[in-house]
């Protein structure tokens, strides 16, 4: 027969033995129904236009688009992945050709360990590094708020810090965002136990794994149930994010696109958060810009002024007027596969150099800067300052990209999200 403090023991011990069950069925449920997405902040640097998140250790990461890995500095002491995990067949295989000439000269190789080879797309160099395990954070969120901190653990690639070349000062490396098993994303989604999806809202606000989108102010708007969408598709080799449109129009104009204007094809639409204004290929950039002139100084009243680099299509502030979605100006217009408009508008289209002057703010693409070999390079290639403002939802289950178009029109923006975390 137990005495009452050995009774008391045993009554203990079931007790926290019942909890540790309850804890353990709790976790088993939660993991078999998906865990919450999560949001973290992004924030725009002035003197580089590139776009951050605080995801490791409160360092910020540039978010990179079109990335298919995670990389950062390392401690000298990171433990390194071993040659026959599957996360170094991964970093492997979504290794960039031009980086190739970084692959045999790597120590870690010769002792078996896993290397990687990192990429910087602003400098548009590589690297040898090590494959690690890292933890990154973020806060879990219900689309209004965050509810509580997240850390995970994902596959990353070690990098020196030569490689930060160009970067935003402070950064740790860069969060790949493509469609890859090792970018941002996928991992989330692997981790989490949530769907293989962002929304992605410049600058302001990514949530990772699906779910709503709410911003203030003046009221809280659910952003996601009002949402066009297309399909997403893949361009060559890359890893990135495409869409397929039929055409631009100027002013509710088709633009003259020679073959492409025929019927004969269509024109491809990359998304890029590394370049800060959309570039447009050589035989897409001379009838658009001359389109657009055309409509701005005939249509409009707008004056031509001396151009301001890297634009060609500058004008007189003072001859603008201004309206709740930017300067008024021509409307550019993307034709969609289904023939709907995503439209660009003064907001996106114009942007301001000077007290003075603004320009439009579109560039003529130079392929070899973007990484695209001679003849590969998509028709055009979206940049930051287009997309900002404009929820973007990328969706790689079903291959689907949703956006909101400017959300001026609903008197709210990217920065409206509520960072306050829920009570």
């Amino acid at each position: 027969m137990l005495n009452p403090q050995e009774k008391n023991m045993s009554q203990r011990q079931s007790f926290l033995l019942a909890v540790a069950l309850c804890l353990l069925a709790a976790s088993t449920l939660a993991s078999a129904l998906g865990g919450k997405p999560l949001v973290t902040p992004i924030t725009k640097d002035g003197s580089t236009s590139l776009y951050t998140s605080p995801l490791k250790d409160g360092r910020p990461l540039v978010l990179d688009l079109s990335g298919p890995l995670i990389w950062s500095t390392c401690e000298d002491s990171h433990p390194a992945l071993e040659l026959y995990e599957r996360e170094c067949t991964e970093a492997i295989r979504y290794t960039r050709p031009e980086c190739w000439a970084y692959a045999g000269g790597s120590d870690g190789a010769a002792a078996g360990k896993c290397v990687a080879h990192p990429f910087n797309p602003v400098a548009g160099k590589c690297a040898a590094g090590d494959m690690t395990r890292t933890t990154l954070s973020a806060n879990a969120t219900d689309g209004k708020n965050p509810l509580y901190p997240v850390s995970f653990p994902a596959a990353a690639s070690c990098a020196p810090p030569s490689l930060l070349d160009r970067l935003p000062a402070g950064v740790a490396g860069v969060a790949g965002l493509a469609q890859s098993e090792l970018s941002l994303p996928a991992q989330v989604a692997a981790t989490q136990g949530v769907a293989r999806k962002f929304a992605l809202c410049l600058p302001g606000v990514a949530i990772f794994g699906g779910g709503p989108v709410f911003l203030l102010p003046p009221w809280l708007l659910e952003i996601t149930s009002a949402m066009g969408s297309t399909p997403l598709h893949r361009f060559q080799e890359q890893p990135g994010y495409y869409i397929w449109i039929n055409g631009i129009n100027v002013n509710q104009n088709p633009v003259p696109l020679g073959y492409y204007n025929t019927g004969g094809g269509q024109l491809v639409v990359g998304f890029s958060t590394t370049i800060p204004y959309t570039a447009l290929r050589h035989d897409v950039y001379r009838p658009f810009v001359e389109a657009f002139d055309n409509a701005s100084t005939s249509g409009f009243g707008m004056q031509r002024v001396v151009a301001a680099a890297p634009f060609e299509l500058c004008y007189n502030q003072s001859k603008l007027w201004s309206t709740r979605v930017g300067y008024a100006v021509p409307q550019i217009d993307l034709i969609l596969e289904d023939g709907t408009r995503y439209g660009v508008f003064g907001a996106s289209s114009i942007v301001q150099v000077d007290d003075a002057t603004v320009c439009l703010a579109f560039v003529e693409m130079k392929p070899e800067e973007l990484g695209y070999g001679h003849g590969q390079a998509p028709a055009v290639v979206m940049g930051g300052y287009q997309m900002e403002n404009n929820l973007l939802v990328f969706d790689e289950e079903k291959q689907e990209l949703g956006y909101s178009t400017l959300l001026l029109f609903r008197q709210t923006t990217c920065s409206n999200f509520n960072f306050t975390m829920a009570a």
